[in-house]
């Protein structure tokens, strides 16, 4: 709960809550406070007991932790039952980069050359290359629509 607290940070916390309480109060107030902390556990523990009752046994298994998005995404994706780790390791990203750039470039790629060598010198010999890094040239503008914006 308090793990980004240092020593020099509860040390300050300490001497402050004995400038602000004093000595002879101190330790009633600490346990006032642990009581308070006590009471709250207790009472979130029966109310997720109690809304478990509720739910039934199919939801037996429920955790509240998973309502938290971030939980119940991790947990649904680390299972591997759609086979994403597979996919996710037969991608190889820099090489699906190198044969767009050489598609859009008009190049022949590494790994395509062998296989389909035979469609890739058609479209090659062809000499059309597209520029796509020029923006096309409209004649017409779209229409205005008023209501759209």
């Amino acid at each position: 709960m308090f793990n980004d607290i240092g020593a020099l940070e509860l040390v300050t916390l300490v001497v402050l809550a004995v400038l602000v309480f004093g000595p002879d109060k101190l330790p009633k107030m600490i346990q006032d406070v642990t009581r308070t902390i006590r009471k709250i556990r207790e009472f979130s523990d029966s109310a997720k007991q109690d809304i478990r009752s509720e739910l039934g046994p199919e939801f037996k298994d429920f955790e509240f932790e998973d309502l938290n998005p971030k939980t119940f995404i991790r947990k649904h994706l680390d299972n591997d039952e759609l086979g994403l780790k597979e996919i996710r390791n037969g991608f190889d990203l820099k090489k699906e980069m190198a044969e767009i750039t050489d598609a859009v470039h008009g190049r022949e790629s590494e790994s395509s050359s062998g296989t389909s060598s035979s469609s890739s010198s058609s479209s090659s010999s062809s000499g059309a290359s597209v520029d796509m890094t020029k923006k096309p040239e409209l004649d017409e503008r779209p229409p205005f629509d008023a209501d759209a914006t």
